[in-house]
């Protein structure tokens, strides 16, 4: 707990680790400048007794004016003691231990003001003519560094109150109202009350003070998080992106590319092939509503699934029931993801397709030069418990035919008209890349899309996969 108050709550702790250590760290710099202004006083004090003379050893106690500096010095430095092992231990002083200090500090100018001012001056203005009344403001200006208004508060108000202690023992009375009184009854009671005020002004000062700490503490504190985050993020980013195929792959009568690129970090979407048993390949695709690391999170849990589904013989209808079971019971309400799977047959043109909510598809026909339309056969997986769906499409593909199953991230990026890509630019960027390979085309629609977004930001991710018949 912090041995200071808040700025308005001088009970209150505020609850920071750094605002402790920053706090000891000012007090440290304190303690330097009274320990600075000591030896100056000292040094002072020497050059003129010894060098200049201007100091008489029988009108001035300067003898005792260095013995009150030596105690000071002793005194600021046991002080610099408590705080350094305060700052190696990580824990800050007590509260009472500030208070005493600061009742203490502010005290001593009023005890130079009683017993070491020059005797040549008459008793009832030494309280006005010692220069020890300017050391008040020393230790005031000072205690704005301990970032507590409390503090400094205190500091004036016992500055005021000692002063008119040490003015009433060398003599001085308070003027009576009504009652003309000389000069050193009413000036000692300005002074007072400027001293007073100065307290009031550096507790200002010091909530100015400790406001700007705060504030850059906490900046500190939100860049220190906001990177943790961004690596955490960049580590999901590598696992989520370890989990993509890291080689196409290789069945006879087929060409077939991925790729994925998320509009965050992480991203929402996936894409995968396996090789069942009896040699058929599955190519599956999915889409969760939303992207970053939520959605990124969905994804993996339905990788999975996905992978153990069609690691079992399952035809897809079997497959895709295992799957939304699983997810159901995993995703909130509100989250869905949509999920489309491709059977490939080896020497065969045979090619099923099923689809969960996922479209639009887009699958060209090169000896018919059109677009087949393939609506999804069943919802999105994880609205609901139980999965129906019409049976899975069964395509017979010929050569140089193109199966494209794309995320929505490219038909719906817009331009900085609003506009978005749409479903005919994606068909007329395929028909003009149809003679490439799967991965130029990929990359050709993808090159299409940003020259079309026209520096708009993705909003969305990016995932594809083409199949080509050969």
């Amino acid at each position: 707990m912090s041995t200071n108050g808040a700025a308005n709550n001088p009970v209150q702790a505020i609850d920071s680790i750094a605002f402790r250590r920053a706090e000891l760290e000012s007090e440290r710099l304190r303690i330097f400048a009274v320990l600075g202004a000591v030896a100056i006083f000292i040094l002072v004090i020497l050059l003129r007794v010894f060098v200049t003379r201007t100091i008489s050893a029988a009108t001035t106690p300067w003898a005792w004016q260095l013995a009150l500096a030596a105690a000071i010095a002793v005194y600021e430095s046991f002080m610099m003691r408590r705080v350094n092992v305060a700052l190696q231990a990580g824990h800050s002083l007590p509260a009472w231990f500030w208070i005493l200090s600061t009742i203490l500090e502010t005290s001593i100018p009023a005890f130079a003001i009683v017993f070491l001012t020059t005797q040549n001056i008459e008793p009832a203005y030494r309280p006005l003519a010692s220069p020890s009344i300017l050391i008040f403001f020393l230790f005031i200006i000072l205690f704005t560094l301990r970032l507590n208004p409390w503090i400094c508060a205190l500091s004036g108000a016992v500055a005021g109150v000692t002063y008119l202690a040490a003015a009433y023992h060398l003599g001085w009375r308070p003027p009576v109202p009504g009652i003309p009184a000389p000069v050193t009854q009413t000036n000692v009671v300005m002074n007072a009350v400027i001293l007073l005020t100065g307290g009031l002004i550096a507790a200002a000062v010091a909530r100015q003070i400790r406001s700007h700490v705060e504030a850059a503490l906490r900046e500190a504190e939100t860049k220190r998080k906001l990177e943790a985050v961004e690596h955490d993020l960049q580590v999901a980013r590598s696992i989520q992106q370890s989990l993509l195929p890291k080689e196409r792959p290789q069945i006879s009568g087929f060409d077939i590319a991925g790729w994925n690129q998320p509009a965050d970090d992480t991203g929402g979407d996936y894409f995968d092939w396996k090789t069942q048993a009896d040699g058929k390949l599955v190519v599956s695709l999915a889409d969760v509503t939303g992207h970053g690391i939520g959605p990124a999170l969905v994804a993996a849990i339905c990788h999975a699934y996905a992978r153990s589904s069609f690691g079992m013989e399952h035809n897809l209808m079997e497959a895709f029931e295992h799957i939304n079971k699983a997810l159901s019971a995993d995703l909130q309400t509100g989250r869905f993801v949509t999920f489309v799977a491709a059977v490939c047959l080896p020497d065969s043109p045979d090619l099923h397709l099923l689809s969960a909510g996922h479209g639009p598809l887009f699958i060209y026909s090169r000896l018919e030069d059109r677009f087949i339309d393939v609506q999804p056969q069943a919802v999105p997986f994880g609205i609901l418990p139980f999965f129906r769906s019409d049976p899975p499409t069964q395509l017979r593909l010929g050569a140089g035919d193109l199966v494209l199953l794309p995320t929505d991230g490219f038909f719906e990026w817009e331009n900085d008209q609003g506009e978005q890509f749409g479903v005919e630019r994606m068909e007329k960027t395929i028909r003009a890349s149809k003679d490439l390979t799967p991965p130029e085309i990929i990359a050709h629609l993808y090159d299409a899309v940003i020259k079309f977004s026209n520096g708009t930001k993705q909003q969305d991710d990016l995932t594809a996969v083409l199949i080509k018949r050969l």
